[in-house]
């Protein structure tokens, strides 16, 4: 179990709720490290794009209390904290339609103080984006090209994005999987990714947070759900000799004395296995789907605080 304690924070949520007309939100409880990236999963309608907007504070909770790198303004944030946050929605602004990426860039540039007109030329460039159309007469792939290459010429400290590869082609996935990486090394940024997309958490993300129904199911490290959970066919034990496995999560006959088994720590499996009584059949990780729905069932990984 990994803690944060000693972790820089770049948003808390502290028991916030948020009504809906369906239902409410909450209460969520929740640190974000800084200088990582978090993956919100979960199915849709789970609360994910509740939450983005609850950081952007374009809603506000009902109840409890949201901070944004220690600090919890009462009057709403700052203008020099809102300049530090990038967000990339899953539908674009309608606000912009009628301007060219052109008239968009400059309206953002004076927004941001931080603005990076050299990264925004270059990405358009690399993306290739019509900078004279105007963005309501783009493909959707051109328009998320372009919302994505002007929130990194923002050089946001805090970066949002939600559904990000919407739209994209591979080739320009590939394009904005490589850019985020690059943004990770070079720049303190935090990242909150709100995705369906696994190859996205798989290349991205440091920690998963899973929301269902609109709770936090939990947060774990990425490694350590991908490297653990594993599905293993075993030979030379019954339910009773299972008793003593640590980190089991089911287990079922899938043929004459062959047993099939779902556990949550493969190392600690290893070494049950190593006194010889149990043969190993075949083994295989779990895909993030068949995690996240073991999860959801109640079967915890490690946990942070």
């Amino acid at each position: 179990m990994t803690e944060l304690t000693e972790q820089k924070i770049a948003i808390e949520f502290a028991g916030a709720v948020k009504r809906g007309r369906r239902k409410p939100i909450g209460p969520l409880n929740l640190r974000i490290p800084q200088g990582y990236v978090v993956a919100l999963v979960g199915p849709n309608g789970s609360g994910k794009s509740t939450m983005m907007h609850l950081m952007l504070e374009t809603i506000h909770p009902d109840e409890g209390n949201i901070s944004w790198f220690g600090a919890a303004p009462e009057e709403g944030l700052p203008l020099t904290l809102r300049q530090q946050i990038g967000y990339v929605p899953e539908n674009p602004a309608l606000e912009e339609n009628f301007m060219t990426a052109e008239m968009a860039a400059k309206f953002r540039a004076r927004w941001y103080p931080t603005w990076d007109q050299e990264r925004y030329e270059a990405l358009m460039t690399r993306f290739e984006v019509p900078r004279h159309e105007r963005l309501n007469r783009m493909s959707k792939g051109e328009r998320r090209k372009f919302e994505i290459a002007a929130v990194l010429a923002a050089r946001p400290k805090l970066l949002l994005l939600d559904e990000p590869s919407s739209g994209l082609d591979p080739f320009a996935w590939k394009d904005m999987i490589d850019e985020l990486r690059a943004l990770l090394v070079g720049e303190d940024v935090t990242i909150v990714l709100s995705t369906h997309i696994v190859d996205e958490v798989k290349r991205l993300a440091d920690f998963i947070v899973l929301v269902h129904q609109g709770k936090i199911v939990g947060m774990a490290e990425k490694d350590d759900l991908f490297g653990s959970w594993k599905e293993v066919w075993i030979r030379g034990a019954g339910p009773e000799e299972l008793k003593t496995l640590p980190g089991l999560l089911t287990f079922c006959e899938d043929g004459p004395s062959i047993m099939k088994l779902v556990v949550s720590d493969g190392r600690e499996f290893d070494e049950w296995c190593s006194g010889g009584a149990v043969q190993l059949i075949k083994s295989r990780s779990l895909e993030l789907d068949e995690i996240l729905g073991l999860w959801i069932q109640g079967h915890q990984p490690g946990q942070l605080l």
